[in-house]
């Protein structure tokens, strides 16, 4: 036998033996998962572990609390305010200056927001929308009328938090999304969320309440303001309109402007992005492929891809692991030094425009320019500040709008100053 037939030989023999192995561990382990038939109905997610136990078993990952390995978000319920003291000036007279701490995550979602000191008495339905799958027969039963009862009724009927319901059919499996405000909000738009492809829908059921959204006045419905577009300069003009009656979340006490509170606009900044107009789904990143005893599977651990850097970074970025953990700590890194410092300019802002009012024959015209600039630098500025990703999910934007809401912030200051006749700083 001449030497190169005893290579072939030896690489045929190779062969064998790697695809003999692959095929014993596919016929042990099939890849497939038959659907079970699981009860309308059935919101408990142990129920549905019975079934699919890898899932399950992931999902209950979500109890773990952790700090984030790049020192941004992460698990831990810790008050937004020890890094950023000028929270407490910029949303003054309104609950999240007294408490607003980090997400713990969905499977919280009752219990922080039941122990949470920005929900009382008066807290309407409506803040049960994106904490449990309940919300689904809510809406039967109601239509959006669940939104204006009692939040303490709705809360006492939820059994169960953010669970496997809220994302899949239990007959079929499918993916599919509940928020009636995000289906209707696709709609406005032209997009009927039940033909969207499978891809798609890996983004959608994320996306229904990972949102930006407004209580219309009067019925406490919820409405994600995207009707000119989801940029942050799209979604001020809407409000700019007073869209449904719409005009402020709350006055500023001291400058007396009318306030505007974003809400973790993940999918809006996500979609402008680089990976979302790459075809990339959040549960590519957040809920990536996983193998465990020869079956594949989608790990429901919903938490950030720092965490499962090599299944959820390496299928696309070949640069390894620690390249992916630099990359994402630089990004921000500089997105918190730009927010800090917007922040806090915005901080001074409202200062001077009450300064500027206590001032004898104050320049009202001045003035009204100074209140809808503070309110459009902090709309910009907390448009990055509520959101998950500390700008990882479209850093070009993130660090272009921070920069508009800190001139916004000292053209507020110098209309302030213009209306005073003084320098106020």
């Amino acid at each position: 036998m001449s030497k190169m037939q005893k290579s072939l030989a030896v690489l045929l023999a190779v062969c064998v033996v790697f695809f003999g192995f692959v095929i014993v561990r596919i016929g042990a382990k099939p890849n497939v998962v038959k659907a079970a038939s699981i009860p309308k109905d059935e919101y408990d997610p142990a129920v549905w572990g019975k079934y699919y136990p890898l899932e399950y078993e992931s999902y209950m990952k979500n109890y773990d609390m952790s700090a984030s390995p790049t020192g941004y978000g992460g698990s831990l319920k810790v008050q937004k305010s020890d890094m950023q003291p000028e929270l407490f000036e910029n949303f003054k007279g309104m609950p999240f200056s007294k408490d607003y701490t980090e997400d713990r995550g969905h499977l919280f979602a009752l219990e922080d927001i039941k122990d949470s000191k920005r929900v009382g008495p008066a807290t309407k339905g409506a803040c049960i929308t994106c904490k449990t799958p309940y919300i689904e027969q809510f809406y039967k039963e109601d239509g959006w009328g669940y939104a204006n009862k009692p939040f303490a009724e709705l809360w006492e009927k939820s059994k169960h938090p953010v669970s496997c319901a809220n994302c899949h059919d239990s007959e079929t499996m499918n993916l599919r999304v509940i928020n009636p405000a995000f289906i209707e909000a696709m709609q406005r738009r032209g997009v009927d969320v039940t033909k969207a492809s499978r891809e798609e829908m890996r983004t959608y059921v994320c996306a229904q309440c990972h949102v930006e959204y407004y209580f219309e006045p009067e019925t406490t419905r919820v409405v994600l303001p995207w009707d000119k577009g989801t940029k942050p300069d799209e979604m001020y003009s809407y409000y700019a309109d007073k869209p449904n009656g719409f005009i402020q979340d709350w006055q500023h006490p001291d400058s007396k402007a009318a306030m505007l509170k974003a809400q973790h606009p993940d999918y809006e900044t996500f979609s402008n992005g680089t990976h979302g107009k790459s075809g990339v789904s959040c549960a590519d990143c957040h809920m990536p492929y996983m193998r465990k005893d020869g079956q594949k599977y989608s790990s429901h651990w919903m938490t950030s891809p720092l965490k499962t850097l090599d299944a959820s970074c390496s299928p696309c970025h070949t640069q390894g692991s620690s390249w992916a953990m630099e990359r994402v700590k630089t990004i921000q890194d500089s997105t918190w030094q730009m927010q800090h410092t917007a922040g806090t300019t915005i901080a001074r802002a409202h200062e001077a425009i009450k300064k500027a009012s206590e001032v004898p024959n104050v320049n009202q015209e001045e003035l009204a320019k100074a209140r809808e600039l503070v309110r459009k630098a902090q709309w910009f500025w907390d448009i990055v500040a509520a959101e998950s990703s500390m700008g990882f999910h479209n850093p070009d934007q993130v660090i272009s709008t921070l920069g508009q809401a800190n001139q916004f912030a000292y053209e507020a200051i110098d209309a302030a100053e213009r209306a005073a006749g003084m320098n106020i700083y």
